[in-house]
């Protein structure tokens, strides 16, 4: 009678990785999103996800680019959830939507990042991923779950949203 095979958990190439990729991971949620505090949790949310995700069957192998796209959806996750919040918040408060302005200045990155965060994260997931990411829209439209249609229309309003709360911002700062 011949032994069982013991497969190794898949896991642990993900744990030799960690402590090159950790810093990587933590620097791009870092960077989109501005907050240490979330930062510290997407990383978190990300590295748990991973050794869920490649465990499965049929998983890629484990590198720092397949870490940072699942940090990417992490971050993408996030910001729903934070807009589902903040569009409660606004049915309870009744806020009034932003107004599109034109725009035609040079970017300040300071008061850019602050304008982005201060969209809402349908929009902000939007123009990460297109621009700050780099990501083609058909590749922001699957991330996003969208048609590449409906994806090129979220962008024409996320740019009109973002020109419009940077104009304001900039003429507040005079």
């Amino acid at each position: 009678m011949s032994e069982p095979r013991v497969r190794p958990d898949p896991a642990f190439a993900l744990l030799e990785l960690y402590e090159s990729a950790l810093p990587e991971v933590y620097g791009y949620l870092l960077a989109r999103c501005g907050d240490r505090g979330v930062a510290e949790e997407l990383t978190s949310e990300t590295f748990l996800g991973a050794v869920h995700a490649c465990r499965s069957t049929g998983a890629p192998p484990v590198s720092t680019r397949w870490l940072i796209g699942v940090a990417r959806h992490k971050l993408v996750d996030h910001w729903r959830r934070r807009e589902r919040e903040e569009r409660g918040l606004r049915v309870v408060g009744e806020s009034e939507p932003e107004s599109v302005d034109p725009w035609d200045a040079e970017l300040d990155a300071l008061l850019a990042r602050e304008v982005l965060e201060s969209l809402g994260a349908h929009h902000r997931a939007a123009l990460t991923l297109r621009y700050l990411d780099g990501l083609p829209v058909p590749e922001v439209a699957h991330v996003l779950g969208r048609t590449v249609h409906a994806t090129e229309a979220l962008l024409v309003r996320a740019r009109n949203a973002f020109r419009a709360a940077y104009r304001e911002e900039e003429v507040r700062d005079d």
